[in-house]
């Protein structure tokens, strides 16, 4: 069975109308369900762009709710996600040295590069990143990971 890596830029498409979206949900949000894991930093990082568009105005407080409470339940069911270790750190901080990033990327980056690694030596398929972020996206590709990004979803 796959595992796919959630970064923020994708994750948020889960609950907001954004390009890509609907095959994000197509791919993730089915029965069987897939496998889905991301850092714990996903959990702030979501937070906090669901309440800019509420303060903002692009989500009404009612909306807010019910995105805080979807996105709840898929932290205690849909995710799995993996700790921030003071290893995770120092690869995040090697991969700054090599890769023009933002932080949250790097972590997200080596995060995923971890589990990879992981996923080959148990001998299982490799992860599949997804991140609607190009720069994040030609990283994670140099450091070998299989990538998608939702807003160029592959052909049927």
């Amino acid at each position: 069975m796959s595992q796919y890596y959630l970064d923020s830029s994708a994750a948020v498409k889960l609950y907001v109308a954004e390009t890509g979206a609907d095959w994000l949900r197509q791919l993730l949000l089915r029965e069987p369900p897939v496998a889905v894991v991301s850092s714990q930093l996903l959990r702030v990082e979501l937070w906090s762009a669901f309440a800019r568009r509420r303060r903002e105005g692009s989500l009404s407080a009612s909306d807010f709710t019910q995105t805080i409470t979807w996105f709840t339940e898929h932290l205690h069911g849909l995710y799995r996600l993996a700790p921030m270790t003071e290893g995770l750190l120092q690869t995040a901080c090697a991969l700054l040295e090599k890769h023009p990033l933002r932080g949250a990327d790097a972590i997200h980056l080596a995060t995923a590069t971890i589990l990879n690694q992981q996923l080959a030596a148990a001998e299982l398929p490799p992860l599949i990143f997804l991140a609607s972020d190009t720069r994040l996206n030609e990283a994670a590709l140099t450091e070998g990971l299989v990538v998608l990004d939702p807003n160029l979803p592959p052909l049927p």
